[in-house]
């Protein structure tokens, strides 16, 4: 059975991975930035600073999620664009996506200052860690201005099937800003000891090169000359703005109420202790880690469904998406068994605390079984986004981890006292749940025989 379903999808699974595998290097950028924060700090400045880290990137991601996914609404249309070889509508769509992302990380930037900055105080917090948090949040805030810039150049160049450009530029990026943060944080080279503000510095830095670097490429490379030909950031377009907002606003939503469910989940944790949530940093960013390379997937899987899609080719369609998630079971499962393997090992990257260590050893236990459902859960919706799906879906994530994961998690983990890892139980419930639904949700709308409806 298992040949036979190799020969199947064997063409599948290797045209995937092409796609694929330069945007699980580029997706973890993202994810490398706040590791090589968290394991900067735990190395060079503390258990506190750590738990500060936790704090701030629980929030802050919030923020980045909902930009990220803003900008995504630009990948489907692209590729479909280009299946129907409609390149001079590329060039205006991305005109549109710039525009709509640098506005939206002004709002953005505006909620994190007047926002967060203002809340942080009042959410139960160790006065100790808040203290150490602002600076490092307020970094980050204007972060996220380039860092939406970037992801416009992004998601266009990998629309079109051009994704190892964006790898490189966020894998030198990951090597800037780990230097700089080391630099920053113990004070070398005459500069003045910053602690976890330095990270957040770092990060802005490396974020404002790489969105220099990658709107140099596009403009410049011949690769792009037929689609950028009536690129012009001033050619605003209503119509091709609600196009863009009608994917992009509900797949932010749907990263926001996934991540929004972790980030409380953190802020739950807090109320425990600064060293549970320390644990809980350190085994969520290795969970993140997994998580993003499964995203890399999703995002092939986008990419290829949109692309057949505006083809009209939905046999290659069905086969390619089945691929995408035998693809994502047998990686998540080769991560769950390293999490539960080197349980007592994976912590010692982030830090050197005894009782941090022993909590986050067992906290990945857990999340070797989530694995499987946050890689299956995750495929499941880039798939549905390349034809176009995306408000159904967005309920059902909503209903995952809002009506059903965090209440859990809040049960399980305060109200019964099985603790952090009570709360982890919760989060895992929560994937089941979107995972199972989305997938039935793939079998609705790609499984059949007839053309797709989105």
């Amino acid at each position: 059975m298992f040949q036979e379903i190799r020969r199947k999808y064997k063409p599948y699974y290797a045209d995937n991975l092409r796609l694929a595998m330069p945007i699980v290097v580029s997706q973890l950028g993202h994810t490398m930035v706040h590791l090589a924060d968290s394991v900067i700090v735990g190395h060079f400045a503390g258990t506190v600073q750590l738990a500060a880290v936790s704090l701030v990137n629980s929030l802050f991601t919030i923020v980045m999620v909902l930009g990220i996914g803003i900008a995504y609404g630009l990948t489907p249309l692209i590729a479909q664009e280009n299946g129907k070889r409609n390149y001079d509508e590329c060039g205006k769509l991305l005109s549109n996506s710039l525009a709509i992302n640098i506005v939206a990380s002004l709002v953005l930037y505006a909620f994190i200052y007047l926002g967060t900055l203002l809340v942080i105080d009042h959410i139960g917090q160790s006065p100790e860690v808040v203290r150490h948090a602002k600076p490092y949040l307020a970094y980050l805030g204007i972060s996220i201005i380039p860092l939406m810039i970037f992801q416009s150049f992004k998601q266009f160049t990998e629309g079109l099937g051009f994704t190892k450009q964006a790898m490189y530029i966020s894998v030198w990026g990951n090597i800037i800003n780990i230097v700089l943060g080391i630099v920053f944080v113990k004070g070398m080279f005459g500069i003045s000891p910053m602690g976890v503000a330095g990270v957040g510095l770092s990060t802005l830095i490396d974020r404002m090169i790489m969105a220099t670097v990658i709107i140099i490429y596009v403009l410049r490379s011949r690769h792009f000359k037929i689609y950028i030909k009536h690129f012009k950031l001033a050619l605003i377009e209503k119509a091709r703005t609600i196009k863009i907002l009608k994917i992009g606003a509900p797949v932010a939503l749907q990263y926001v109420f996934e991540i929004s469910a972790f980030s409380m989940a953190a802020i739950l944790i807090g109320t425990i202790g600064a060293v549970e949530q320390a644990a809980h940093q350190v085994a969520i960013n290795l969970a993140a880690v997994t998580y993003m390379m499964a995203s890399g997937v999703a995002s092939a899987a986008t990419i290829k469904t949109g692309n057949n899609y505006g083809k009209g080719h939905f046999a290659d369609l069905r086969f390619s998406a089945i691929a995408s998630y035998h693809v994502v079971v047998m990686f998540m499962t080769a991560t769950a068994l390293i999490f539960i393997f080197a349980n007592q090992l994976l912590p010692y990257i982030y830090t050197s605390d005894i009782d941090v260590i022993e909590i986050a050893s067992g906290l990945l236990i857990i999340a070797g079984l989530f694995q499987l459902f946050d890689g299956t859960q995750v495929v499941g919706l880039g798939i549905l986004r390349g034809i176009g799906d995306v408000n159904v879906p967005t309920i059902i994530t909503f209903m995952s981890y809002w009506v059903l994961g965090l209440p859990l998690a809040y049960l399980l983990g305060i109200r019964l006292g099985l603790g952090v890892n009570g709360i982890w139980y919760g989060l895992t419930i929560g994937l089941l749940a979107a995972s199972l639904m989305l997938y039935l949700r793939f079998r609705k709308k790609v499984s059949g025989t007839a053309p797709i409806s989105a």
